[in-house]
Order: structure tokens, then C-alpha cells, then sequence
């Protein structure tokens, strides 16, 4: 007859026909063929593992080179004097030479004195990067023509590629992408109190009258001449219809659809269209334009149809990206601000991200419902939570 022997092991969880603090292993269970022997368990008593400390945590992050944790603690370091950041990648020293301090004034005031190679001292490279990046933008802003990018990073203390690198990384635009959106900022501000067209093209920085022409539909949604005096001939048309999440509001210039606007009150809808575009020619009511809005909210009731109509969006360079992005998740799954921020190229703008979702006119065609917190949890959305938990649950259904 074949044996089979084997051995089972368990902690015992029923504390209380055990001993406090000690954990047990019950072992030998011998079948031998279509006979069982059961042996009279053997118990081995084997001492309880503590949890891990905080100090057993902020070490595990210091053994890791955890440049998340700098700012967060200090490491002092007996046998040398000095006090490190958790990121510092100098050779690490025995556990037993190790005390931990909350902040560098505390390290300092029990006698350490500041590592030099990762200075805690000192603002950490994120904080450096982000004040380098921050002088750059007054310069760009102050400038009368737009700063080349070597005199920009010469101006901040780095290289031309080290600082293109951390400004992308840091805003999410390149230098040139900020400077071209501060520019035609400015050029709307000066068409509004210029005397003429051309005071305001080279008043916003623009060397040409033909540099700033090539664009200006994009920058301003209609010409110069339209949008200095108050756009009395862009014409927007909207209309209002019901859906099962409540009532939607469709706008349209002649270039596409360019708001969607979900809520409660006819009048609260109109009173937002003419925030959003305070000197087009609002026209409603108009029976052509009913079959739009019905293509619209058809899409609201079954995302499967597709969105194919033309849409009319106006935002800046960053804007574009992150709605481009909003773009691609696919009906039915959601992404959080970190990981719009990531496919962007610019993982440390996740607040800029939750700034241009917010920015969005165009509800569900761009689908901002479909970003949600790192915990998985709603966030804000302009036509309201249950709206967001509503779009959501019918795509999940496709």
C-alpha cells in the first residue's frame, strides 16, 4: 500500500484556549493508505512577533532611499554626529547608531550638524526645482519678447536640457507651450483697451502682425477685429432637453459643439452659457438645432453610440492635453488625477489636471466623469456627484 505522510501547521487565532502572547503549531496528521493514525499532536510554543514601531517603518524607509519620506523625519547618526533626509545616498550605518528626530531644528538642538552631500538643511530638490521653475515664469511674464530657453535656464542656474526637463516635469508645458499661453492671455487683455488691432499684436509680445494672424482663430474663437469689439457677430446657438439625469443644455458655435452643461433650472443653465461666453449672440429656440441636442443626449442615455459630432474647444495648451487624455479612457473605465497627470508627461501636476477637468465646458463628449481619486472615491463634478455615479453606472452597464 502507498503511505502518504505530510504535516499541517497553524497559529492558533483562539487566544483563549491558549496561553497570552504565544503563538502554537500542531503538526504530525499520518494517513497511511485507507488507514489513518492520528498522533497525539505535538506543540511547539514559539514566541509572538511584535508589530513594527514607527521607527521600524522610518527605517525600512531609509534603508529604501524613500525620497517621499524627506521632510517627513530625520536620521541622526551617533557615531558620525550628522543627520541625514531618508533619500540620502550615503552608505548607511549600523541600526544600532541610528536615532530618529521629527525636524532638523530638533536634530540640530541634540548636537548633529547637516550631512553635506544631501544637506537637510536645506529645501529638498523638489522644493529647489519648483522655486527655479517659478523664477523662470516671472521672467517669461515680465518679458517684453519672449526669453530663448538658454537665457531662461542660464537666468535659473542650469542647463538648457536639465532645466526644459524639470519645467515639463514640474508644469506639465514646455517653456515655450507657457510663454505662447501667457502671450495670447495678454493679447486678449490688450485687444480689450488698445486703440487699434496692431497695438495690441505687439503690445502682447508678438513680433508680427502675420505670426499672430496664423493663429488667432485658435487663440481668440473668432478674428481680432471680432473679439476687440465684444464678438457682436460670433453666434452661439443652444437649446435645453430632458434626459434621465435632469435637464442638459447644448451650445454650438459654427464650429462645433462647445458646452454641455447638466443641471436642475432652465434659467440657472442659460445664466451659466453666458457666463462661459459673455459677448457671443445667444440664440435659442431653434427648431434645427433640437436635432443636435437630441444626437446628445441619445449619447447621455447610451454611451455605446459613440460621441462623432464636431466639437469647438477652447482652453490652453496644458487644457487641450489633459482633455485629449479625458478623451481615450474608454466608456466604462476611470482613471485618477495621478494617472492623467503620468500619461500627460507630467506626473507632478496632478493639481493642474484636477484644474482643467474642472475648466471642462464640454460635459460627457469630454468625459471628466470618468476621473476619480486615487482612493477610488467621486470627486467634485460640475453637474454633481449623483450625476458622476449616474454616467458611470450606465457605461459600467454597456
Amino acid at each position: 500500500m502507498p503511505a502518504y505522510a505530510w504535516a499541517i501547521q497553524f497559529k492558533s487565532k483562539d487566544r483563549s484556549a491558549l496561553p497570552e502572547d504565544k503563538d502554537y503549531v500542531l503538526a504530525n496528521f499520518i494517513h497511511f493508505g485507507t488507514e489513518t493514525m492520528r498522533h497525539t499532536p505535538r506543540i511547539q510554543e514559539l514566541p509572538l512577533s511584535s508589530a513594527p514601531t514607527l521607527d521600524d517603518e522610518r527605517w525600512a524607509a531609509f534603508m529604501a532611499r524613500d525620497a517621499s519620506c524627506d521632510g517627513q523625519f530625520y536620521i541622526a547618526v551617533e557615531t558620525t554626529g550628522i543627520y541625514c533626509r531618508p533619500s540620502c545616498p550615503a552608505r548607511r550605518p549600523k541600526r544600532a547608531n541610528v536615532r530618529f528626530h521629527e525636524t532638523a531644528a530638533e536634530a540640530e538642538a541634540a548636537g548633529f550638524r547637516p550631512c553635506k552631500r544631501c544637506k537637510p538643511d536645506q529645501p529638498n530638490l523638489v522644493e529647489q526645482h519648483a522655486a527655479k521653475v517659478a523664477e523662470a515664469c516671472r521672467l517669461i511674464e515680465t518679458a517684453e519678447v519672449e526669453p530663448s530657453l538658454d537665457k531662461l535656464a542660464q537666468a535659473v542656474g542650469l542647463s538648457a536640457y536639465h532645466f526644459h526637463r524639470i519645467f515639463k516635469t514640474t508644469l506639465g508645458v514646455t517653456p515655450k507651450a507657457y510663454a505662447r499661453a501667457h502671450r495670447n492671455k495678454r493679447v486678449r487683455e490688450e485687444l480689450s483697451r488698445r486703440a487699434t488691432v496692431t497695438e495690441a499684436i505687439y503690445g502682447a509680445g508678438f513680433n508680427s502682425n502675420g505670426r499672430f494672424y496664423a493663429t488667432s482663430s485658435e487663440v481668440l474663437g473668432m478674428s481680432p477685429s471680432e473679439f476687440r469689439a465684444g464678438a457682436p457677430d460670433a453666434e452661439i446657438k443652444f437649446a435645453i432637453g430632458k434626459s434621465s439625469l435632469g435637464l442638459v443644455l447644448v451650445a454650438a458655435s459654427d464650429k462645433g459643439v462647445c458646452a454641455i452643461f447638466f443641471g436642475d433650472s432652465p434659467d440657472e443653465l442659460e445664466r451659466d452659457l453666458k457666463k462661459q461666453f459673455p459677448r457671443a449672440k445667444l440664440v435659442g429656440n431653434d427648431n434645427a438645432f433640437g436635432q443636435l441636442v437630441a444626437k446628445v443626449i441619445h449619447f447621455v442615455e447610451d454611451p455605446r453610440t459613440g460621441f462623432d459630432l464636431p466639437l469647438d474647444i477652447r482652453g490652453t495648451a496644458f487644457q487641450h492635453r489633459v482633455w485629449e487624455a479625458l478623451r481615450r479612457i474608454p466608456a466604462g473605465s476611470t482613471a485618477s488625477y495621478a494617472e492623467i497627470a503620468k500619461a500627460i508627461g507630467a506626473p507632478k501636476a496632478v493639481r493642474a489636471v484636477a484644474r482643467a477637468c474642472a475648466a471642462n465646458r464640454i460635459a460627457v463628449a469630454i468625459p471628466c466623469h470618468r476621473v476619480i481619486g486615487s482612493d477610488g472615491s467621486l470627486t467634485g463634478y460640475a453637474g454633481g456627484i449623483e450625476r458622476k455615479r449616474a454616467l458611470l453606472a450606465k457605461e459600467a452597464k454597456q
